[in-house]
């Protein structure tokens, strides 16, 4: 019999910065709709499975959007691109699910993204509470420090796709099951060279949120965080420091993972998020009463 998955994938036109952006997306379940970002430089492949989860698809319509210049989206036909530098900013970032929400009609949906996309709920937090009701920040960091010498090798004709995908391999879990941890690999060598070290420009230089972490209301927009045991790029002391500047908000160490929870160890991420997931949907349901299960 034939098989399919469960997410359908198709595209949506966006308008950035006066451009209009062809941005891909894969979708499935029905409920509460939550935006799903990638980390730098790949694309929502990463999200595969958890948009299999049944429990999840349930009572959550997951999207999963690859960035423009990022996997599917292809870059804009109507500007020049090949002649401008790829920087990721921290208001160009932002646009891009803001937009996304208003074009598909998403009612205030929940945000969750990794990396990138944990610093990038953070400051969707900060700055456009209005427009989401929870974020679940995973690898956050309030700033990362980063030498700009550690970019040199990530695009260079001498240096082949594999390096980066070998770096990002060692960013996993030991202990997560080795077929995922390659998974990681094979999608961070099929980049485009340039989107992973224009990403890092969002993550590493533009963004600083530690003055700007205090003034998240949590009584405005839920924040979730959660850092992986063995993650040494947004560490576990980032989360905490996270943690510690957002009253209100909520922390959790994943014990066992690296930065890429939800490929490297899908079983072992799912567990982590379904009790945060439940407590968004029962808050949702009776905002006066406490919610099920508490993910502290």
């Amino acid at each position: 019999m034939t098989r399919f998955d469960s997410p359908v994938g198709r595209y949506i036109h966006v308008e950035l910065e006066g451009v209009d952006h062809r941005i891909y997306f894969e979708e499935a379940g029905q409920g509460i709709p939550v935006l799903l970002q990638h980390t730098a430089g790949t694309n929502g492949v990463q999200w595969r499975h958890v948009l299999e989860d049944e429990w999840i698809r349930s009572r959550f319509r997951l999207i999963a959007y690859d960035l423009p210049y990022h996997g599917k989206s292809l870059p804009p036909t109507d500007r020049e691109w090949w002649r401008e530098p790829y920087k990721l900013t921290t208001d160009g970032l932002m646009a891009i699910p803001l937009g996304i929400s208003q074009e598909l009609g998403l009612e205030r949906p929940v945000f969750m993204g990794c990396s990138i996309g944990g610093m990038l709920a953070l400051a969707l937090a900060r700055w456009h509470p209005e427009a989401f009701r929870a974020v679940v920040a995973v690898e956050p960091a309030l700033k990362i420090e980063l030498p700009p010498s550690t970019l040199r090798g990530m695009w260079h004709p001498r240096v082949s796709d594999d390096f980066k995908g070998a770096i990002m391999y060692g960013l996993t879990g030991p202990m997560s099951p080795e077929k995922y941890r390659r998974e990681v690999a094979f999608a961070y060598a099929q980049a485009w060279p340039a989107a992973h070290v224009g990403d890092v420009n969002f993550y590493a230089y533009d963004c600083d949120l530690r003055e700007e972490a205090r003034h998240i209301d949590t009584q405005k927009i839920a924040v979730h965080l959660l850092s992986g045991e063995y993650d040494y790029s947004a560490t576990i002391e980032h989360g905490q420091a996270a943690h510690a500047a957002i009253a209100g908000s909520t922390f959790k160490v994943m014990e066992g993972v690296g930065h890429f929870p939800m490929v490297e160890n899908p079983d072992r991420f799912i567990g982590y998020i379904r009790p945060i997931l439940e407590q968004i949907s029962y808050s949702g349901e009776h905002a006066a009463e406490p919610p099920l299960t508490s993910n502290l």
